[in-house]
């Protein structure tokens, strides 16, 4: 059975003050996410239909406090608490979360394509 740790993943990405460790595994993408400030994809998300991510995440918060915003509700969740974000949300993180997130890598790929050409665009290219 494949397994993945916060020391072993193969992929290491800076975001600003997200730094992303991940590994794909059978159809999943799994990261450890650590957020040094405040982080949310308000701008981003808002080239995607209804301005909300598409890409459902189930997880683990190890530290911090992180809220998922829909149209008629909110959940919060905080150290210990484990999550299930279904599509149609945005993302709120608080300085010094770390979380343990699985997402479908094909759905997370299109999110993250749709996040980069946005960079892109803001960049003047």
């Amino acid at each position: 059975m494949p397994k993945i740790s916060k020391i072993t993943a193969s992929r290491v990405q800076e975001f600003g003050p997200v730094t992303d460790r991940r590994e794909d595994m059978d159809g999943y993408t799994v990261e450890f996410v650590s957020f040094a400030a405040d982080s949310d994809l308000d701008g981003p998300l808002k080239a995607l239909p209804g301005s909300q991510c598409p890409c459902p995440h189930w997880g683990y918060v190890f530290a911090g406090h992180v809220r998922f915003v829909f149209d008629d509700h909110e959940e919060v969740y905080e150290t210990g608490d484990a999550f299930y974000a279904p599509p149609g949300h945005r993302p709120y993180v608080d300085a010094g979360t770390e979380l343990l997130q699985f997402s479908p890598t094909e759905q997370l790929a299109e999110l993250e394509q749709a996040i980069a050409e946005w960079m892109s665009q803001q960049q003047g290219g």
